[in-house]
């Protein structure tokens, strides 16, 4: 099993992201690529010490990048939002900044 920073990269903190927290009781996180609903759970469970109910997962495309005449693409990566169970504390990861 993957470790828990292997599998979690980084909390999403984007106006949608905590527009969802507050009103659904929702964290946004981007995870691996290869991670699973499940192992996202798991190290949700462990890492914050909360109860999921539930969690969805969406790759999200890479968009075009351009310099110059030279053009790429991004890389894909992966977002989860994880649902906590009701009565749950919202952990808060933005004590730190």
């Amino acid at each position: 099993m993957p470790t828990l920073y292997t599998v979690i990269r980084r909390p999403l903190i984007t106006e949608k992201g905590m527009g969802v927290k507050e009103t659904q009781n929702t964290l946004v996180f981007e995870v691996a690529e290869k991670a699973t609903k499940t192992e996202v759970k798991q190290a949700v469970e462990s890492l914050f010490k909360v109860k999921v109910s539930a969690v969805r997962t969406a790759i999200v495309e890479g968009k075009e990048r351009r310099r110059g005449k030279f053009s790429g693409y991004r890389p894909d990566w992966k977002k989860a939002y994880v649902r906590l169970k009701a009565g749950e504390k919202m952990p808060e990861y933005l004590d730190s900044l």
